[in-house]
C-alpha cells in the first residue's frame, strides 16, 4: 500500500494501525501527490490519499492517481470537517473515504481489503462491458463481411470459413459474397483489406455491400470493378490501404467460369481431371492504388462436375516450419489433394474440408497464422 500523508504524525497512527491490525500490508509512505505520481511502484494495489496535500486541490489528487494507475484502489483520508469531500471522491474515482481520527485499527484494514476487492470487481465489470460491446461490434462487422449468399440453384453448393488472425477476436478485412441472377448467372467474390482491424474490417463490409448492391443491379462485372476501384480512395481511413480482389461469373450452364483479379491469388480448380490453379493472368494491381481502367476476364472451362475454391492469402502465405519459407499456391493445391483423397465424401461435408486445411496450414505455421483467412468453396455436381 502507499500512503500518501504529509503529516508525520497521522502517517505514524496510519502505520501503526495497520502494524497491529494487519501485518501482511507492506507500507511505503509519500509525503506529496507529486512524489507518489513520480514513483508509484508497480505491485501497489492501493493508494491511502490525504486530501489535504500541500501540492493538490480538492479531489485533484484523486483523478491523476487514477490517470496514473487505473488499476489502483483508492482511499481518501480527510479532516473532522471535510467529510462531504470525501464522499465526493467516491464520485471521483474512489474505492473509500476514511476521517482521520476517527478509525480504529480494523477498520482501516478492513477499508483498505475492501477498496482492493471493490476495484477489482469494477475491472472486471468494466472488462465484461468492454467484451460484449466488442461482440456486439464483431456481429455488425460479421454481418457486413460474410453475409448471406443469395444462391437458389440446388446443383450448386457453397461452404465458407472466416478466420481472424492471431488471438484476434475481431475479424480483418478479409470479404466475400455470392449471388445469383434472374437469369440463372451466379457471381461471387473474395476480397481483403490490407491491414487489420475495425478500420479495415468496416472498409471490406463497404466494399462487400456495394458488390453485392451492384451485381444484383445487373451491373456488368468489369464495371463492377471499375466501381469498387474508384470508390476505395473514399471510403478508407489512410492513404496507402488497397484491397485485392477475385470475382468470377458463371453463366446458367456452370460450364464456364470468367476470372477478374485485381491483385489477388487465382482460384483452385477441383475437377475430375485433379486439382489445379485456374490458368489465368495475374490480373491487374489491387484496388485503391494506381490508376486502372480495364478488368480483362478470363475464361475457364469448368465441365460437368467441379469445385472451385477462392481464398484469401493468409491462407498460403503461413511459414513452414522454422524458417522464412512461405506455403504459397502450389503446396496448397498438393495439400488439398491429400485432404480429398482422405475425405470421400468431401463433397458431402465441404466445411470439414475447408477446417482441415485451416488447420494444417496453421500447424506447418507452429501457431495460428497472424493473418485473417477467408475460404470460399463453390461445388456443381452436374447436370
Amino acid at each position: 500500500m502507499l500512503l500518501v500523508e504529509d503529516d508525520p504524525g497521522d502517517a505514524l497512527i496510519v502505520q501503526e494501525n495497520l502494524e497491529l491490525a494487519a501485518p501482511e500490508i507492506v507500507v511505503e509512505r509519500v509525503s506529496s501527490l507529486a512524489a507518489a505520481l513520480d514513483s508509484l511502484p508497480d505491485d501497489v494495489s492501493c493508494a491511502l490519499l490525504d486530501l489535504g496535500l500541500p501540492d493538490t486541490v480538492g479531489l485533484d489528487g484523486v483523478r491523476k492517481l487514477r490517470e496514473k494507475a487505473p488499476g489502483l484502489a483508492v482511499v481518501v483520508l480527510t479532516g473532522r470537517n471535510d467529510e462531504q469531500l470525501g464522499i465526493e471522491a467516491l464520485g471521483a474515482g474512489a474505492q473509500d473515504y476514511l476521517v482521520k481520527g476517527q478509525v480504529e485499527p480494523e477498520v482501516l484494514a478492513r477499508a483498505i481489503r475492501y477498496a482492493i476487492e471493490r476495484r477489482r470487481s469494477e475491472l472486471s465489470d468494466q472488462e465484461l462491458l468492454e467484451a460484449r460491446l466488442r461482440a456486439r461490434e464483431n456481429a455488425r462487422l460479421e454481418r457486413g463481411l460474410l453475409p448471406r449468399a443469395l444462391i437458389q440453384d440446388t446443383r450448386l453448393k457453397l461452404t465458407s470459413d472466416y478466420r481472424p488472425g492471431r488471438e484476434r477476436a475481431v475479424l480483418g478485412g478479409d470479404f466475400f459474397d455470392a449471388v445469383e441472377l434472374a437469369d440463372g448467372s451466379v457471381h461471387l467474390m473474395i476480397g481483403d483489406v490490407c491491414g487489420h482491424g475495425a478500420d479495415e474490417a468496416a472498409l471490406g463490409a463497404c466494399l462487400r455491400a456495394a458488390w453485392r448492391a451492384l451485381a444484383l443491379a445487373l451491373h456488368p462485372p468489369e464495371e463492377v470493378m471499375a466501381t469498387l476501384h474508384e470508390m476505395l480512395p473514399h471510403e478508407r481511413h489512410v492513404d496507402h490501404v488497397f484491397a485485392t480482389l477475385c470475382s468470377i461469373s458463371i453463366p446458367p450452364d456452370r460450364h464456364t467460369a470468367t476470372v477478374r483479379l485485381a491483385g489477388h491469388p487465382p482460384p483452385i480448380l477441383i475437377d475430375p481431371n485433379g486439382v489445379c490453379i485456374l490458368d489465368v493472368p495475374s490480373g491487374a494491381p489491387p484496388l485503391g492504388i494506381l490508376e486502372q481502367d480495364s478488368w480483362p476476364g478470363k475464361v475457364a472451362e469448368l465441365g460437368d462436375t467441379w469445385s472451385l475454391l477462392l481464398y484469401t492469402d493468409g491462407l498460403i502465405e503461413g511459414r513452414i516450419g522454422q524458417g522464412h519459407e512461405r506455403l504459397g499456391q502450389e503446396r496448397l493445391v498438393e495439400m488439398v489433394k491429400r485432404h480429398l483423397a482422405a475425405t470421400p465424401d468431401w463433397r458431402e461435408d465441404g466445411k470439414g474440408l475447408l477446417n482441415a486445411l485451416i488447420a494444417e496450414v496453421e500447424e506447418l505455421n507452429g501457431e495460428p497464422v497472424t493473418d485473417d483467412i477467408a475460404v470460399l468453396l463453390l461445388s456443381a455436381n452436374g447436370g
